[in-house]
């Protein structure tokens, strides 16, 4: 029998990820939205979004970081709990994240 796939609690890791990015200055356009064991971070017009970053959940507290800086996703070395990964992408990456004019 195989294991319970991971996948992003709406009510937790969804609403505390809208959370930060609402609280954290400069970062108010980003929105989230879940697929499976991901929470997508993305900005722009709804029908035409432009993602930013993604986090993979990978077990219960680890979560993985994947930027989509070249055009497809890539995987960083990146590994923590989904709150230090979203300080250190604002820390770190601030660029990721700006907003597309």
């Amino acid at each position: 029998m195989a294991p319970a796939k991971l996948t992003v609690d709406p009510a937790v890791d969804l609403e505390g990820t809208r959370l930060f990015f609402a609280q954290t200055p400069g970062c108010e356009h980003i929105r989230v939205r879940k697929r499976g064991d991901l929470i997508i971070l993305e900005s722009g017009p709804k029908d035409d979004p432009m993602a930013h970053a993604r986090l993979r959940r990978v077990t219960s507290q680890w979560w993985t970081l994947e930027m989509g800086i070249t055009g497809k996703w890539e995987p960083t070395p990146f590994r923590a709990p989904r709150r230090e990964l979203l300080q250190m992408l604002v820390d770190q990456f601030p660029w990721v994240l700006a907003e597309i004019a």
